[in-house]
This record gives C-alpha cells, structure tokens and sequence, in this order.
C-alpha cells in the first residue's frame, strides 16, 4: 500500500465534502445554487493542483473506477483509494457536523446536504430522472477528467478543467438531485442525515458509478490508447492515474 497516496485522497476526499457540503448546510441561503457550485468546483480546482502530482486527485470513486477501465491504474490501487475516499468522506461529514451543531436553530437531519429524489428534490425530480441526471453528469465529469489529464495541449490546465466542468454539473445537479456525481460525496453526509437520506443513497452510489464506467468505455473509443501518455492533475505525473509510479507497481 501507498501511504502517501491513500493519504492523499483521504485529505482531498475529505476537504471537498467539508467545504463543498458545507456551503450546502451552512451558505445555500446566503449564497445560492451558483454559490455552491463554485464552492464543489473551486474546492476541486485547487485539490487537483496540491494533490494531483501526489495521487491523480481522483477523491471520487467514479473517478476511480474509470481510471481502472481506462487501463490506468491497478485493482489494488483503486481499491485503496476507495477505502481512503470513503473514510476521507465520513469524516469530512463528521467535522461539517460538529461545526452544524455549533451554529443556533441549524438543523443536521433529514437534509445536511444530502442528494434525494421525490419529495427529497428540490424540483421533486422522478427516481428515473435522478437517475438518467446522475449518470449523464458524471459521465461528462469523468470523460473531461480522462482526457485532460493525458498530455497533450490540456498540460498544466487539466485542474482548471476539471474545477470549471464540476461547477457546471452543479448549477444543473443541485436543482435537481443535490448534485452527487461522486458517491463518496453522497454517503459522508447520508450518515448523519438519517434515515430518509440512507434509503436513498443507493441512487448515488449506483448511477455515478454506471456514468464513470461509460465514460470510461467512450474515452477509449475516442482516446485510444497509444496516444500520448496520460499525467496527474496539475500536468505532473501522480501515481494515482496513468503515471510512471502507478506503472511501475504492475511491473
């Protein structure tokens, strides 16, 4: 096992649910839908410059997932990310609720920015359309994040693409859903919402996942391998995508 890597999408996992979620449970009133969708993308943005050299910055298992389709890490690799993103997730969750309960007359249960669908909507969208929303956003989320992080003339504005691309997917996803694309993103805050959020939450885990994977598939088809060599975000080599560290594991 990598430390330095599992390290590595704990913090970033964890930061994301922390300020990303936050600005849910703490600013929607203040800020808005646009509000937050800057904060899940900012957030993003910056993670992918700190931690994209060190671990890729997947901290998002669909992300993973695709990045193991694509051919670019090994099984063992993935799997530990998963175990550090949903840890990093809980306890992301867990410090954005000790912060809740320090606020007066803030309520941590039944929403504390949860993803739902029917009466947990904010538009009241179907569980159909919860689904087809979380599968199309995630796709884009992760074919953007395959290809720009491939070198190439996206070099060094790989984590700018990706920050801008999950701030778009927001502005649509949080009327709608919530705005998951990320399932550890949607079980950190489940656990503390209670039940209404837990029975829902296989949706979040389920279509991000399905939208990672297809993404996946379509970047091979219309990034074949044998083109340029892929890189973490940030435009350096991380041993969380494709890099010569994750390569050299297999070897």
């Amino acid at each position: 096992m990598d430390t330095r890597t599992a390290v590595s999408e704990f913090l970033g996992t964890l930061l994301l649910v922390f300020f990303g979620v936050g600005s849910v449970v703490i600013g929607a009133e203040y800020i808005g839908t646009v509000g937050i969708a800057l904060a899940f993308g900012f957030t993003l943005l910056a993670l992918a410059y700190t931690l994209g050299p060190v671990s890729g910055c997947h901290i998002n298992p669909a992300v993973t997932l695709g990045m193991l389709i694509a051919g670019r890490i090994p099984r063992r690799t993935a799997i530990e990310f998963w175990v550090a993103q949903v840890l990093g997730a809980f306890f992301g969750a867990l410090l954005l609720f000790i912060l809740a309960k320090q606020v007066p007359g803030l309520g941590t249960s039944g929403a504390f920015g949860t993803n739902g669908y029917g009466t947990r909507s904010p538009v009241g969208v179907s569980i159909f359309g919860a689904l087809l929303t979380e599968c199309v956003l995630t796709f884009l989320l992760v074919y953007v994040i395959l290809a720009v992080t491939r070198k190439g003339p996206a070099k060094g504005f790989d984590g700018l693409a990706m920050g801008v691309t999950l701030s778009v997917l927001m502005l649509v996803g949080v009327p709608l859903t919530g705005g998951s694309v990320n399932p550890a993103r949607s079980i950190g805050p489940a656990i503390f919402a209670g039940t209404s959020a837990l029975s829902q939450l296989w949706l979040f885990i389920v279509a991000p996942l399905v939208g990672g994977a297809l993404a996946a598939v379509v970047h091979g088809l219309t990034h074949p391998r044998g083109g340029p060599r892929e890189a973490g975000a940030g435009g350096e080599e991380a041993p969380g995508d494709a890099s010569a560290g994750a390569r050299s594991r297999e070897r």
